[in-house]
């Protein structure tokens, strides 16, 4: 088959998920600029922009046997890339942390503190990346990123008592996560 640009959604959907180069191709060539538009009005960067819409084509092409689309591709596409996104921004987010603890707080009365502190955090985020990864979008969101349920529920196209449950069991799991921290903080 020569005339793939030819084709509608479904047509080249099904002939990706048959394992067909060309039908990714196309489907690529149709979606590139407008996914990459749409990401870098939320990244202002071009090139991070680029990078998020190409991580998002290497996980169609790997998923391509599992892909489930139940609207447009391009709807599909663009509740994707808002994913991809908030984990680009989440990875940015932490290695500007890592950089910025490079630089030792100035602040810190001792080095038994700064350890402390180094260690709680390290447990933190180790609780963090046990969580479902939905469950720890909706945290990072929240917590990381400032923003309200509401604003969450949006973005994810969820309710906020969806949001809310996320919440709730993000915090329930990151107590009983710390617990053996936060007793000995009490005691000290």
């Amino acid at each position: 088959m020569n005339n793939y640009h030819a084709l509608d959604e479904k047509a080249l959907l099904a002939l990706l998920k048959a394992g067909d180069k060309r039908a990714f191709s196309e489907l690529y060539n149709r979606y590139w600029e407008k996914m990459v538009i749409t990401a870098y009005v939320k990244l202002q960067c071009r090139q991070d922009a680029e990078e998020v819409v190409q991580e998002l084509f290497v996980d169609i092409w790997n998923r391509r046997d599992n892909l489930t689309i139940d609207h447009s591709f391009y709807t599909y596409m663009g509740g994707a890339i808002k994913y991809k996104i908030y984990t680009f921004l989440a990875k940015k987010k932490k290695e500007s942390d890592k950089i910025r603890r490079l630089h030792v707080d100035e602040g810190c009365n001792s080095t038994e503190e700064w350890i402390s502190y180094e260690t709680l955090r390290d447990d933190l985020e180790k609780a963090i990346l046990e969580l479902p990864e939905k469950c720890r979008l909706v945290f990072r969101l929240s917590r990381e990123r400032g923003l309200s349920n509401r604003e969450i529920a949006a973005s994810l196209h969820v309710s906020v008592k969806a949001i809310e449950k996320h919440l709730t069991r993000a915090l329930s799991h990151l107590h009983t996560a710390l617990k053996n921290f936060l007793l000995l903080f009490f005691y000290l």
